[in-house]
């Protein structure tokens, strides 16, 4: 369903986190975002999707369920200066206080990076620092896990810093590497794990249970009656 505002309140007033989903994919990280949120288990709102490629599954995702969906690539600007402020300006005009990067291909400029420190999110298939970094995403993971011959492989939720992959871990969950994977069979156990692991990730910041002490993230306990 829809996310809903009850009448008179906007949505920053109804959630902690107003997250905006870079995504350049099918979306289905933004799914599971958003099915957390149906069900109670993420206190946050996605306030608007952005995408670099105009057909990008997670925009359709977006529409359907009346989200503000943009669609801006680098390839629209003269250059990186007029894009960062466009991305800015559509993150202020729907009071964006979270990132989460949910398979989006393109690496972020500092400039918005050092807008929202340590408030950027990204989740990799793979335990890292093993098998990050330019050009290692999707298929590419999966790949290269089984032709080094990983008996364990995995998921990782990190804070964005101003290098690929290269922020501290949140979260790590470990996914087992079978005798007769394929990268198709690896990638649909990983994702999986991806979908249980992102909205709890956003769920710790909900919480103010984050802290940061240079690489070390610190998950507080719960808050009472949780």
């Amino acid at each position: 369903m829809p996310q809903r505002s009850s009448p008179g309140k906007k949505d920053s007033d109804l959630a902690k986190l107003r997250i905006a989903v870079f995504a350049s994919g099918r979306g289905s990280n933004l799914e599971a975002i958003l099915r957390a949120i149906d069900r109670g288990r993420l206190d946050a709102c996605v306030c608007a999707v952005i995408s670099n490629r105009a057909t990008a599954g997670a925009l359709q995702i977006a529409s359907r369920r009346r989200i503000p969906a943009y669609h801006l690539s680098q390839k629209q600007f003269p250059d990186q200066e007029s894009f960062d402020a466009e991305v800015l300006s559509v993150l202020r005009k729907h009071d964006t206080n979270f990132i989460a990067l949910a398979g989006y291909l393109k690496k972020l400029s500092p400039t918005i990076v050092r807008a929202y420190p340590n408030r950027i999110l990204n989740i990799h298939p793979a335990l890292l620092p093993a098998f990050g970094g330019k050009g290692m995403y999707g298929h590419h993971v999966h790949e290269a896990v089984l032709a080094y011959g990983c008996k364990v492989t995995g998921v990782t939720v990190h804070i964005v810093t101003e290098e690929y992959d290269a922020g501290p871990p949140v979260i790590q969950r470990c996914v087992e590497v079978r005798d007769d994977d394929t990268p198709e069979t690896l990638a649909a156990r990983v994702l999986r794990v991806e979908h249980r692991v992102y909205p709890q990730a956003l769920q710790y910041f909900a919480e103010g249970r984050v802290r940061v002490e240079g690489r070390l993230v610190r998950i507080l306990p719960a808050p009472e009656g949780r």
